[in-house]
């Protein structure tokens, strides 16, 4: 299996600790020798690594290298235990003992010691061995106690090394381009990661430059090009100019690439202006005020006891709260918005500065905290944008806050299907070509200009990942207009990795802009023109507009909207969400109405650990996010194919791919799990197919075990092995990782699986043969049904009036509970029940039955042999809800 670099990078040293240290010990036996050449295979690699990173670097590797073939084991260990050591985040001794040494590597060694933050820069340029010394020298010497952050040189002479370097490092958060670079790497790379390079530079179009003469016109473009490159892989880099002759040229040229323009002799001045931008990363406004109001003695005469731990630390017995919790949980509450603290409905310091720098991270236009979840979220955009009767598209099996929402408004949903997952009962996601049919069905009707927004799940609970780029230009080409929002409840760590970044809301938003604005596409929209309208100007057959690839107006308005949970993928605490806007009329239609839906939504006493919370893990993920994002990626990699991989795990449980979770017509790669066959493959199927499936969600099929997903988790997993898990269907098992996952955690559920398949196979060879296994074969998946007469809009379009249904299942005497068994005969006699409510099992938690519903048998018969334990909006007891006629 292809592994990401740093995986393999830290894996080859380790194994060179492992095999040398036997050798040091004077092992002789047949597994020593047949080591020899594995240890030889890792340095081959690791001298290409190396090159990539900071520290130790190619000439160390190949030292170790000669000190093997000289038989010098002791030392050569002793060497290669600096590095594990230092990736393990351990301290080396402060003065080293070793004559192959050189000065600068001497110096790094005993740097080791030092405590504070560190991070690598980048600088491209073509040098010699003397001058990559120098410009090391250089930086120690820069450096200084009072600096809260020291950082290392990586070196490379090439585009592609730079490229390659940003891939595979992810300390790096800084790139100086010096234009001596050369185009090709000498470097042996893998396939995989030379392909990647392409896809990387293929994927990021260099846009108008003034250049500043002809004569230097194909090296201006040599540098724009490759800093467009390294800004669409990692946007948290910042990009640097250091240069020689015609600096003032080249600094109006390029401002819009580089953060600023140096010469080569300003050593000090670039040195500066690194630890300055690396401390505004670090920067959490919110958090560092609410500590500093934690240390402040204040007389608290507020509405609120438990601030400064008043009523805890005096109490005689709920002094157990501030020990469990401990005192600055209580020193920092406050219910006043003075010292600093700022208020979150109406932010005008720290809070405000804390929500700009999300933005920044998270590629927004605007971005605000919500401290009651991503169901308050989504109710705010909702009431933000959508008027009584307005049309929202909407996905059935969306969240229930997005069924609320509409309801709340008055607008009048539109519902979208989802392709059903039928074996494995779970809906996917819809398809671009209904959501298109859709739109042209209300343009059929003339009712196109009452259809406000879309909403969709991007990604869904079960990983499926939409092309929001493609989405919205197919959508906006059928109405220019169109608002989108976008559920990235389970989606906020994407916008934090290369790949998986082209798929959120927002980074879609902004390479669509860029399109929009381009001279080629403008071209291309009035040639699609043609074959889209007849001559008279009326639309060709709705089967034209379906099958081809659309293209938006250049004039067609952006409206964007992103609500992500942050604390379900990112580090914040519970009900930490944030809303990301990219709206190109935000002043003019949007503002004032998000901000009272805001105030309508949001406590006026929010709790600041969550705002704190969410400042601190937005400095993480800009900080290290790609690397947390990279790790968990590869190892939710690692439990599937260690599953596909070992015998009894495979002849117990099925890990489901591509092929299995995405029909066929909606992808074009044929590989069932592309980050398995390396991160190339992966970047292909996410820049093409309209699907794909989010590599850190495992889902596991468990027929073969003989018990239902429900009985799985809570009687196996957590109940024997503490093993958590979100979600289950009635055969299948989700696991999911997230950049807290650990080695040692992926390693231990292989473990309980293990134990758990040896478990089934012997439960199952001790069953009869001759008793047959009851099993009720599970109904497919039901569509829904429709909005009955009194709600539906008309007899053509599927929308209805949610909330008038709503409203009317509130009366006492207009609704009756009717038992499963009576609804059943009353449809079988073509009576068509109407739901007074929602309801909305868990799993697989979206409403089956909303208000205003026809309840059908389909309805009927996948409620019937749901496992569930948990209905929101039914009684067993009572019944179904419904509406009197």
């Amino acid at each position: 299996m292809p592994s990401s670099t740093w995986r393999l990078r830290s894996d080859a040293w380790e194994y060179l600790r492992f095999g040398v240290k036997r050798l040091a010990l004077g092992s002789d036996d047949a597994s020593a020798i047949a080591a020899d050449s594995e240890i030889y295979r890792s340095l081959r690699a690791l001298e290409t690594i190396e090159m990539y990173w900071a520290g130790f670097g190619q000439r160390y590797v190949r030292a170790i290298g000669d000190l093997l073939a000289n038989g010098d084991y002791v030392t050569a260990l002793d060497r290669i235990g600096r590095v594990v050591n230092r990736l393990r985040g351990d301290t080396v001794p402060d003065e080293p003992r070793d004559e192959f040494m050189d000065d600068q590597e001497r110096i790094e060694i005993t740097a080791d010691g030092d405590t504070r933050p560190r991070f690598e820069v980048l600088v491209i340029d073509e040098t010699t061995e003397l001058d990559r010394d120098t410009m090391r020298a250089e930086s120690l010497r820069l450096r200084s106690p009072a600096d809260d952050f020291i950082y290392d040189f990586v070196i490379v002479p090439s585009q592609e090394d730079a490229v390659a370097a940003v891939l595979t490092n992810p300390n790096i958060l800084a790139c100086v381009v010096r234009p001596g670079f050369s185009d090709r790497s000498r470097q042996r790379l893998s396939k995989d990661l030379r392909e990647t390079i392409d896809f990387a530079r293929a994927d990021s179009d260099s846009g108008a430059a003034t250049a500043p003469s002809r004569s230097s016109l194909a090296s201006v473009q040599r540098v724009l090009g490759l800093a467009d490159t390294l800004a669409a892989l990692r946007p948290e880099l910042d990009l640097y100019l250091m240069a020689g002759a015609h600096i003032e040229e080249l600094a109006g040229a390029l401002t819009r690439r580089f953060r600023r323009v140096f010469r080569r002799e300003d050593q000090l001045e670039l040195h500066l202006t690194l630890l300055r931008r690396i401390s505004h990363l670090y920067d959490t406004p919110f958090f560092t005020a609410i500590q500093d109001h934690a240390r402040r003695p204040v007389g608290v005469f507020h509405a609120l006891p438990v601030a400064r731990g008043g009523s805890v630390v005096s109490s005689k017995w709920i002094r157990d709260l501030a020990t469990f919790y401990g005192l600055n949980l209580l020193l920092a509450e406050t219910s006043a918005t003075s010292g600093g603290l700022d208020s979150l409905l109406a932010p005008v310091g720290t809070i405000k500065k804390a929500q700009d720098l999300a933005a920044r991270a998270y590629g927004a236009k605007h971005t605000f905290f919500v401290t009651n979840g991503t169901s308050t979220a989504n109710k705010i955009v909702h009431q933000a944008l959508v008027a009584p009767n307005d049309v929202v598209m909407v996905d059935r099996n969306c969240h229930k806050s997005h069924h609320h929402a509409v309801m709340l408004t008055g607008a009048r949903p539109a519902y979208l299907e989802a392709y059903p997952l039928n074996d494995f009962a779970f809906y996917g996601a819809v398809p671009l070509d209904r959501v298109k049919q859709m739109l042209l069905d209300y343009r059929a009707q003339g009712r196109l200009d009452e259809v406000r927004m879309i909403t969709l799940t991007n990604c869904t609970f079960d990983g499926i990942v939409y092309d929001p780029e493609r989405v919205m230009a197919e959508c906006l080409a059928i109405k220019p207009d169109l608002v989108f929002l976008w559920d990235e409840a389970w989606f906020a760590f994407a916008a934090f990795h290369p790949v998986t970044r082209r798929r959120t809301a927002m980074a879609a938003a902004k390479r669509l802009e860029d399109r929009l604005k381009s001279s080629a596409h403008a071209a291309a929209y009035h040639a699609q023109q043609s074959r889209l309208f007849n001559a008279d100007g009326t639309p060709a057959p709705d089967d034209v507009w379906v099958s081809e690839r659309l293209l938006p107006s250049p004039q067609a308005r952006l409206r964007v909207y992103a609500t992500q949970s942050t604390h379900k993928t990112l580090t914040a605490l519970r009900q930490g969400s944030m809303i990301h806007v990219y709206d190109q009329e935000w002043v003019r239609d949007a503002e004032e109405p998000f901000h009272e839906a805001y105030m309508t939504h949001t406590s006026t006493s929010p709790n600041y650990q969550i705002l704190s919370s969410l400042d601190i893990g937005r400095r993480q993920v800009e900080l290290e996010g790609f690397e947390l994002v990279q790790r968990q990626l590869d190892l939710a990699t690692s439990l599937a194919q260690a599953i596909a991989r070992h015998p009894l795990l495979r002849r117990t449980f099925r890990v489901l791919s591509a092929h299995d979770l995405i029909p066929a017509a909606h992808r074009e790669t044929g590989r069932p799990m592309p980050l398995r066959d390396g991160l190339s493959s992966m970047w292909q199927a996410w820049a093409n197919d309209e699907f794909v499936v989010d590599p850190s969600r495992i889902t596991i099929e468990i027929s073969r075990t003989g018990v239902d997903g429900d009985t799985f988790k809570h009687e196996h997993l957590m109940d024997r092995y503490g093993i958590q898990v979100n979600k289950t269907s009635r055969n299948t098992v989700l696991f999911m990782t997230n950049i807290g996952t650990s080695r040692s955690a992926i390693a231990y559920l292989i473990e309980v699986l293990v134990k758990l398949a040896e478990r089934f196979e012997e439960e199952q060879a001790q069953r009869d043969p001759e008793l047959p296994v009851s099993r009720v074969p599970a109904p497919p998946l039901p569509d829904f049904s429709a909005f009955a007469d009194g709600y539906a809009t008309d007899a053509v379009l599927p929308d209805g009036d949610l909330r008038k249904a709503f409203f009317r299942g509130q009366q006492r005497g207009a609704v009756e509970h009717v038992s499963p068994e009576e609804l059943r005969s009353r449809v079988a006699r073509g009576e068509q029940p109407v739901s007074a409510g929602f309801v909305t099992p868990y799993p697989p938690g979206f409403p089956v039955l909303v208000p205003g519903q026809v309840i059908t048998a389909e309805v009927l018969d996948f409620m019937a042999v749901l496992d569930t334990r948990e209905i929101h909006g039914y009684d067993a007891r009572r019944g179904y809800r419904v509406l009197q006629g």
